[in-house]
């Protein structure tokens, strides 16, 4: 059931709608950024994180890294890089605890200095671990541009091969790319998964809650509807989990049957652009025949930028 919802003309009064996606406990900044730049901003979070319980596996592999078994560590986001030092901080508190037959384990869970190096793969990232309580400077290295592909061409990185070990602090699923690549290599990989992402209990009603609204007010600007010259909404999308999650509630409330009923269709997905994180993602919207822009990172300027110069990506069916 596919309509004119919006046009692709930016020729309109009313600002231009951005859909931030992201967690509430990191699209703040983006938002910001883009309300003061005159867009439309509506903060409707596709993921939320959910912490997980450490397991004994997990203190096992921190033992291991504190004990120089890996090469490197790889931290992907600020909720893993906080999760993992409030872990080696307890285990730091416990073996303070202990008799003084075990000052020495407590001196390899509490070395003067990182046991391997330290890789954030963003500037938030970086940032907590720079922010740390932990009693000693060290160095955190960064990619040039923060993603896989970023990740792969730190020297860091490149110089891994068979017979070396990398551990990766992450949430549930994620970063299949840089995993692949290095087990192709021969590397030996773990991973402790702090948290995992599920889909917010309140996304589908806050979507359909929106959609509504939103077609009401065009109505009443223009009676012709399928024919405004209001730009596309578009919406920021920083993972394949989002994607997934946005596709599930737009399909949800399409096919729903009460408002089905009604006159007014709701928006099917390419009724929106897109701004997505990455060449994987990218391909994931293309193969869709969607519209969107690509970015390597999600910095508020970059984001901004890709959308300002209007290079918006158009699959032809």
């Amino acid at each position: 059931m596919s309509h004119a919802f919006l046009s692709e003309s930016t020729h309109d009064s009313s600002p231009t709608v951005i859909i931030n996606t992201r967690p509430l406990e990191r699209a703040a900044p983006l938002s910001t950024h883009l309300k003061e730049a005159g867009f439309s901003v509506v903060d409707m979070p596709m993921l939320t994180l959910k912490p997980r319980i450490v397991s004994e596996a997990d203190i096992g592999l921190m033992q291991d890294w504190l004990s120089g078994s890996y090469d490197a560590l790889v931290i992907v986001s600020p909720t893993a890089a906080a999760s993992g030092l409030a872990v080696w901080q307890a285990l730091k508190k416990t073996t303070e605890r202990s008799t003084d037959d075990l000052l020495s384990e407590s001196r390899t869970l509490y070395p003067s200095q990182p046991p391997s190096h330290l890789i954030a793969v963003g500037e938030a990232t970086a940032s907590v671990l720079q922010d740390s309580k932990l009693p000693f400077s060290y160095q955190v290295l960064q990619p040039m541009v923060a993603n896989n592909e970023g990740m792969l061409a730190m020297p860091e990185i490149k110089r891994l091969q068979a017979g070396n070990k990398l551990l990766i602090w992450r949430g549930l699923g994620g970063r299949r790319l840089l995993v692949d690549t290095l087990k192709a290599r021969g590397v030996h990989i773990d991973s402790i998964a702090w948290y995992e992402r599920i889909q917010p209990t309140d996304a589908q009603a806050n979507y359909q809650q929106w959609a509504e609204q939103f077609i009401k007010q065009n109505i009443s600007q223009s009676p012709r509807f399928s024919q405004s010259q209001a730009p596309k909404p578009i919406v920021v999308i920083s993972s394949g989990t989002a994607f997934e999650h946005w596709t599930d509630i737009v399909e949800q409330a399409q096919s729903n049957s009460a408002m089905a009923s009604k006159s007014n269709i709701l928006p099917t997905l390419t009724d929106f652009n897109y701004v997505v994180l990455g060449a994987r993602l990218a391909n994931i919207v293309a193969e869709k025949q969607l519209h969107y822009w690509q970015v390597e990172d999600l910095s508020p300027t970059t984001i901004l930028a890709a959308i300002k110069q209007g290079r918006l990506i158009k699959i032809k069916p």
